[in-house]
């Protein structure tokens, strides 16, 4: 043994006369066996007289520093991304998102399960007391037969009884601690999924609401080039019946004027679809959002992205600090499964009251009780223990790798909207370069149609190419947007909404926040009888 030799152990636990002599014995046989096992003595002491490994935090796969960290869009200084979407200075979106995150139903569900783990921590916790209290009470009336050998003098008697009795297993190994110790551990994952819940609340919130503002630009892009191809129509049809053209060219203009109109259908289609998403985000049924969101320009980014260094997402972002949490709650299942290889201690017992008649039961003479210390030990059966050790240690390592690959995957999502974010920007500048280009000859290629200098097969090809352009504009400039919500997104921000407020700073206390900007109401449930 480590510290102490079993002999000398043994000895010591013999002094203390005030132990019954069995409890000694096995006690001392308890921590003997603790020098063959995976718990030394020493380790059991410094773990705070607990078996199984305390939990240290494992080694986690970061690099220093981001691939795009010297980009003159990226900035690595440490900032709060509390409230990150208030860098596109949009209120609508920073009314949805207080919305969403009052009424959304997901997010809800999660608050429900941090409370059912704070439950199941309360029922561990009482277990570190005696886990059995009752109170009895009985009346008995006996009547003994006068036909037997030996008659009793008393042919019948009433008993009355009233006990309180209580059983206590003594944590003297640490089990019911490390489940304590585990429970605690998932009520902080569960926070954590919390927190994770709300940071993919609000991403896909600011998501859907510039995915909407991009198919509002792209419909106004499509009803103005109507209006213009239908003009153009017009004067190549007259053109064509006044004989100065052939017929070609009204063909052409009408096959244009066609697709466009084709167009707006699928865009309208897709508005109603995000906001139909809006909607459940919101959780509220399905509503024509158009007069709430109003029209406005698609959001604009800011020159740069503060991204911070990697090493801060095992910090900020939720779902790694809940993978980190479970693994040190699967951790602590080792120390509960080691205690089996040892003798359980407890202690129960019995007082109360017994009497003949009811008006006698809580006299002076009346009292009864009992105790009675004694131990259970599960021998024989150390394959199985042994093997349920092993189970809970693979378990532990299974989630460690889990962990691990959380975090390389977290770096990855980081990685991926950073260099989305700086080529997307870039796509977007030379796309409205293109688009003022495309105006520009559309004018040129209209002004020469209408002075008769060429026909309409140049005017077709400039105003197909500028519907084109414009289309790819609005989703380029929609991109960055999306870019540099997915680089928040994944940086982990956005929980910390749920502080705001102070009367619910503390952690795990999951409430709503009191609206500041509320957009929409969602009604009353529906029930069904």
């Amino acid at each position: 043994m480590n510290a102490l030799t079993s002999r000398s152990c043994f000895r010591m636990m013999l002094d203390r006369r005030s132990l019954p002599q069995s409890l000694v014995v096995v006690c001392a046989i308890g921590l003997t066996l603790l020098s063959g096992c995976s718990t030394p003595l020493r380790e059991f002491v410094d773990n705070g007289f607990k078996v199984g490994p305390d939990y240290r935090r494992p080694p986690v796969p970061l690099a220093n520093q981001w691939i795009d960290s010297d980009h003159e869009g990226v900035n690595t200084s440490s900032v709060n991304y509390s409230d990150w979407w208030t860098v596109f200075e949009d209120p609508v979106l920073d009314g949805l998102i207080v919305t969403a995150y009052q009424q959304n139903v997901n997010l809800r569900v999660a608050a429900t399960r941090v409370l059912e783990a704070r439950a199941q921590k309360g029922i561990a916790v009482g277990s570190l007391f005696p886990q059995s209290q009752s109170i009895d009470g009985s009346f008995t009336r006996s009547q003994l037969s006068k036909n037997v050998a030996v008659p009793s003098p008393v042919s019948h008697f009433s008993t009355w009884s009233a006990t309180f009795g209580a059983s206590w297993e003594i944590d003297f190994w640490g089990k019911i601690r490390r489940i304590v110790e585990s429970t605690d551990d998932v009520v902080d994952a569960s926070v954590d999924d919390y927190d994770n819940v709300m940071v993919t609340l609000i991403g896909d919130v600011a998501s859907t609401y510039v995915t909407y503002r991009i198919l509002q630009q792209q419909l106004l892009y499509v009803q103005q080039n109507i209006t213009l191809q239908e003009s153009t129509l017009k004067i190549a049809t007259e053109r064509w019946k006044s004989g100065q053209t052939n017929e070609l060219g009204t063909v052409q203009a009408n096959s244009l004027l066609e697709q466009l109109r084709a167009t707006q259908p699928t865009i309208e289609t897709g508005i109603r679809v995000s906001q139909n998403q809006l909607c459940l985000l919101l959780g509220m049924p399905p509503t024509d959002l158009a007069e709430m969101l109003g029209t406005a320009p698609i959001p604009e980014s800011p020159p740069e992205v503060l991204v911070g260094i990697p090493a801060d997402l095992i910090r900020r972002r939720p779902d790694l600090r809940a993978a980190e949490r479970y693994i040190a709650a699967q951790n602590a299942q080792i120390g509960v499964a080691e205690a089996d290889f040892y003798p359980q201690f407890f202690i129960s017992g019995d007082i109360g009251y017994q009497a003949k008649d009811l008006d006698l039961l809580f006299g002076p003479r009346s009292g009864i009780g009992q105790i009675t210390p004694g131990f259970s030990w599960n021998v024989l059966n150390y394959g199985r223990i042994v093997n349920n050790v092993r189970l809970q240690e693979f378990k532990t390592q299974e989630l460690v790798a889990v962990y691990q690959q959380k975090v390389l995957v977290a770096a990855r999502e980081v990685e991926n909207g950073i260099i989305d974010y700086v080529n997307s920007k870039v796509t977007a500048e030379r796309l409205e370069a293109s688009v003022a280009a495309a105006e520009r000859a559309v004018k040129l290629a209209t002004d020469q149609f209408n002075a008769g200098v060429i026909d309409f097969t140049s005017v077709f090809v400039a105003e197909q190419f500028l519907v084109q352009q414009q289309n790819l504009l609005a989703q380029a400039q929609g991109d960055v947007a999306l870019a540099l919500i997915t680089v928040y997104r994944s940086l982990g921000g956005g929980w910390q909404l749920r502080l705001s407020d102070p009367a619910i700073a503390t952690v795990g206390m999951i409430e709503t926040v009191p609206a500041t900007s509320v957009v929409v109401e969602a009604p009353e449930l529906i029930t069904t009888e």
